[in-house]
This record gives C-alpha cells, sequence and structure tokens, in this order.
C-alpha cells in the first residue's frame, strides 16, 4: 500500500492526471458536467476517480485541497474498528474483590441501545452482590472537539461514555398534550412553560426539562442526557436489581476484558444510518483496545502513524463522528481510504455496510437505478456535502471516488442532486 501511495502521488506531480486512462470524449464529458459552466464553478470542489485494478487516477479536479468531511469521517473511522477491534466490542474491564465486582467500562454503545445484540452481562456479575463502576479511564470529555454546543439538546449529539446506557438519550412521546418519557425517573424533572417552543428541551447544565402544552409537537423522540458516573450507576441499578456504587476508581494493570457484542452489526448501524453516537464511541473501544484508556485524540493519533502514515495529505483527525469541523481531508486521500478499505474488507461485506444508491441507509432515496452503482458514505452540513466511495460502471468496473464540496449558499440537496449527475455519468460513460 506505501508502494501504491507513492506511485499515486509521483503520478499525480509528472502527469497530467485529467487525462489518464479516458479517451477525449469521456474527458469532455468531465470536464463540461464540472468545468466552468457547471454549478460546480460557483464554490469550492474536490473530485477524484480512481481505478482499483490499475492503481491509477483517471480523473480529478482540486483533489490536493482540503475540506471539511462531515460525515465522511465515518471511513476513517470504520477502517480503524476492522483493523483493531476486529469482530467483537471492547464491552467493559473487570477486577473482583470479595463480593463486589469492580468495573470500568470500555465504550461499547450497545446496553439497551436500539435493537443491538445485548452483552451477556450476567456471565459477568451474577455471583457478585455489589457491582463498583468507575469512569477514571476516561481521558476524553463528553463532548468532542470542535462540536457545536448548541447541538447539545439534539439526538444527533448525544455525549460520550465509558458505559453507554440507552445510547445516553431520553426517549420522549406525545400522549395528548403532554411529555411522557423514559427512562420514567426523568418525568419528575419535566416542568410546563410559556415560552413559545415546539419540543421538549433539556438545560444545557442539568437533567432537567420543559415544554409548553400548548406547542408542543412531539416531533423530536430522543433528546440527550447530560452523563455522568452516578447517572451510569442508578440507571445500571434500575436495569440489574444489583447494587451498584460509583466511585472513580484508577484502573490497574490486571483487569480482565469483557467483550460482549458483534461489532459488525454496530458498524453497519453507524454507516448506513450515519450514526454519530457509535461512531464516537468506537474510537472509544479502539482507545481501550490500545490503551486501556477511553482517548480519542491518542486512539487517532495511533491508527493515522500505523496505518495512514502514507496519505498523499496528512488529515486533521479529530473525532469518529465528523460533527466537527475541525476536522480535514483532501479528496485523494479519501481515496486511498476507500482503497485501503477494500484490501481489506470483502467485498460483499463493504458493499453491505456502505450505503447503497436507491437502496439503503442515507442513500435510499438517492441515486436511484435499476441496478445500484453508488456505494457509498455521504456527509453533509450547512454549506458543505461530501460524498465518497465506490462506483460501479456499465463496462462492469469498480472505482473508488471521493467527491467533496464546501462553501455553496444553496441547500444541500441542490449539490446533491448535481453530484448524482456527474455520478451517473461517470456509470454511463465508462
Amino acid at each position: 500500500m506505501r508502494i501504491n501511495t507513492l506511485l499515486f502521488l509521483a503520478w499525480l506531480v509528472i502527469t497530467n492526471p485529467a487525462s489518464a486512462q479516458l479517451s477525449r470524449a469521456q474527458f469532455s464529458s468531465l470536464e463540461n458536467i464540472l468545468g466552468e459552466k457547471s454549478t460546480f464553478s460557483s464554490h469550492m470542489t474536490g473530485f477524484v476517480l480512481f481505478d482499483l485494478d490499475s492503481q491509477r487516477v483517471v480523473y480529478e479536479k482540486n483533489s490536493q485541497l482540503n475540506f471539511i468531511p462531515a460525515s465522511t469521517t465515518k471511513l476513517f473511522t470504520l477502517f480503524a474498528a476492522v483493523a483493531i477491534l476486529q469482530d467483537s466490542t471492547q464491552t467493559l474491564r473487570y477486577l473482583p474483590a470479595g463480593d463486589t465486582l469492580k468495573i470500568w467500562g470500555a465504550g461499547d454503545p450497545s446496553w439497551k441501545y436500539q435493537d443491538f445484540l445485548q452483552p451477556n452481562f450476567e456471565k459477568i456479575w451474577k455471583n457478585y452482590r455489589v457491582i463498583q463502576f468507575s469512569d477514571a479511564n476516561q481521558i476524553s470529555p463528553a463532548f468532542g472537539y470542535g462540536w457545536q454546543w448548541d447541538d447539545y439538546y439534539f439526538d444527533y449529539s448525544a455525549e460520550r461514555s465509558p458505559l453507554p446506557i440507552y445510547g445516553n438519550l431520553l426517549e420522549v412521546k406525545k400522549v395528548g398534550n403532554r411529555a411522557e418519557v423514559f427512562p420514567s425517573r426523568f418525568q419528575k424533572s419535566i416542568v410546563t412553560t410559556t415560552l413559545p417552543i415546539k419540543e421538549l428541551e433539556r438545560d444545557f447544565h442539568s437533567n432537567s426539562f420543559s415544554y409548553n402544552p400548548n406547542t408542543f409537537q412531539g416531533r423530536e423522540r430522543y433528546i440527550p442526557l447530560l452523563t455522568s458516573g452516578q447517572l451510569t450507576s442508578e440507571l445500571a441499578q434500575e436495569l440489574t436489581g444489583k447494587i451498584w456504587i460509583y466511585k472513580k476508581e484508577a484502573m490497574p494493570d490486571n483487569t480482565s476484558l469483557f467483550r460482549g457484542a458483534p461489532l459488525f452489526p454496530l458498524l453497519r448501524e453507524m454507516m448506513l444510518e450515519s450514526d454519530n453516537f457509535i461512531a464516537e464511541q468506537l474510537l472509544w473501544m479502539v482507545s481501550d483496545r490500545l490503551f486501556q484508556t477511553l482517548d480519542t485524540e491518542r486512539a487517532i493519533e495511533y491508527v493515522q502513524k500505523t496505518f495512514f502514515f502514507d496519505l498523499p495529505d496528512q488529515p486533521k483527525w479529530v473525532d469518529g463522528s465528523g460533527l466537527s469541523r475541525h476536522n480535514l481531508f483532501t479528496p485523494r486521500s479519501m481515496v486511498v481510504l476507500i482503497d485501503k478499505l477494500y484490501r481489506i474488507v470483502p467485498e460483499d461485506q463493504l458493499n453491505a455496510l456502505l450505503p447503497t444508491g436507491g437502496k439503503t441507509g442515507t442513500l435510499k432515496n438517492t441515486f436511484q437505478a435499476a441496478q445500484p452503482y453508488i456505494f457509498a458514505k455521504s456527509g453533509s452540513m450547512s454549506n458543505l456535502y461530501s460524498l465518497a466511495g465506490l462506483v460501479r460502471t456499465k463496462s462492469g468496473k469498480t472505482y473508488a471516488f471521493a467527491f467533496m464540496n464546501s462553501n455553496f449558499l444553496s441547500r444541500p440537496s441542490a449539490i446533491r442532486a448535481e453530484v448524482e449527475k456527474v455520478m451517473a455519468t461517470v456509470r454511463d460513460i465508462l
């Protein structure tokens, strides 16, 4: 892979990459749809198309420029999880102490979240009367670096924690004009207000909630909880019927590791539904696997030095989900990442993990065709839209690509429609 990447860089420097392996007609088609008279001329656009068989770039446009990747960051997280976690989650570390079992969460998000197969905790603590929980192994804060503070009450920005329960979310239901929540212990923390708010809203500093019965719509089904080791212990005690004690005790070196759930369902949910919470917890599990601490920055540093030292451009990678606008990747580095994934993940599994145009995940309603041809991760925020993955052309070949757009004033949906036109052209002419 190092040799391939060096060849990639050398080729970019000494040749005209936009014409390699393309006929004049093919090159003109792409130039017309991506050129000065196209929608893409009014904002920053980077595009690269890479032949996985010949290991050569067949077309590129500004592939050396840095873009905010948004949720395409999850492709980096996917690689890290597959390479380091392999097939199972890191669930918790434990140490017996008489009738007490001391535990430290390792980042597994499965417990009572979605419909994931549940870790068999009972086999770990069934013979112990008391569970002592510590979060002293957590180094990174609950929020990622560069996350927007006012996302704190949206479900896509749930806090990170060592041993999450319910995905660190409060479930909200509208019953008449009332807001009812689960876990029900938080019902007593809800007050009504006369403010013209349409949803149940959480206080920034506490798990206190308010809503206006006259304007309440109940469309936001989940609200992030303010996490803490104490809250984890209280929720776990309710769930297990055992005595839980929260004590912030450093984790010794002689703990045992419990790997409690299969990894693939988590990877699939992260990729298909762009689940930010799972992405963040995956990096924490990577960190636990490597260092026995929950440290996003250290995990990223290790993965970059070990697996991504040969990228064409050093990325600025700061979180697992792409919520941060501090992430910066170039399209040509994204394509090399796709190539790496293509080499280590069987193609049928990779296609199952990547949203499929017109079929699955976040691409279910876009890139529709009689024969699916796009298998890719999208990422969007205000003023930016990216897509990176695999495109299958009518000739039967599969190419890696990265298409990154930023600084546009129109809606992301309008840019996505133009991206669709380009990718359909790629499918048809190659």
